[in-house]
């Protein structure tokens, strides 16, 4: 344990404040981009072209950052996380969305049943679109949100508040309150259990790609598999 802490502070006094600075500016950007209400711009299920407008508005964030960590801040892409996954990462990644996956069931089928609450007109709006789109859609969901909330926010507020747990928490809850413009409250059990585990994931093994495979089992069943 004193290795790890006198690690992080090490970490912590060798980040100029010139990084700490572009640091600020890239969370900032990476928790505000996904809580802009943009599907109330415009109505993203209204037509073809809104949907590809939104997916494409998405990946030039996504984008951004990436452009953002390798031009301006100068560091390699795999201080977000970007690292060659191994079998163990590939294997941690598939039993994360599982495990999810398990938990999601049990939310859907008991909790909300109990609780009165229903996703159903939310969920028939997302799968009367285009197959392709909805593949679109969930790729784009596991690359964009693990780059902005778990790669690039983790490391970052890790960088400037020195804790792994204040950088693990905040991004834990400003993921599980993005969910809810879209889905509403009830929401919040289903991005909250699921950005739990994938926040453990992420901080266990630091490879974006586990978290990005795991991401891609659970709304790949969700919107895919049907």
């Amino acid at each position: 344990m004193a290795t790890i802490a006198t690690t992080t502070k090490s970490m912590t006094q060798r980040f100029t404040s010139q990084q700490k600075v572009l640091a600020l500016v890239g969370v900032a950007f990476a928790f505000g981009f996904p809580v802009i209400p943009i599907g109330r711009f415009f109505d993203e299920f209204a037509s073809t072209r809104n949907l590809v407008a939104y997916e494409l508005i998405w990946w030039a964030a996504v984008a951004a950052v990436l452009v953002y960590v390798r031009f301006v801040e100068r560091e390699p892409l795999r201080s977000i996380g970007f690292h060659r996954p191994g079998w163990k990462d590939s294997v941690l990644g598939i039993a994360c969305g599982v495990v999810i996956l398990a938990g999601l069931a049990a939310i859907f089928y008991v909790v909300f049943p109990a609780l009165h609450i229903s996703e159903n007109t939310a969920i028939k709006q997302v799968m009367a679109t285009p197959l392709w789109w909805r593949w679109i859609s969930v790729i784009r969901a596991a690359v964009g949100e693990e780059v902005l909330f778990r790669g690039y926010a983790i490391e970052r507020l890790q960088k400037l508040t020195g804790s792994v747990r204040i950088a693990g928490f905040v991004s834990w809850a400003i993921f599980t309150l993005a969910h809810l413009g879209f889905w509403g409250w009830g929401h919040l059990l289903v991005a909250g259990f699921a950005g739990g585990l994938l926040t453990l994931l992420y901080l266990w093994r630091r490879n974006l790609w586990a978290n990005m495979l795991a991401h891609f089992i659970v709304d790949g069943a969700a919107f895919l598999a049907v």
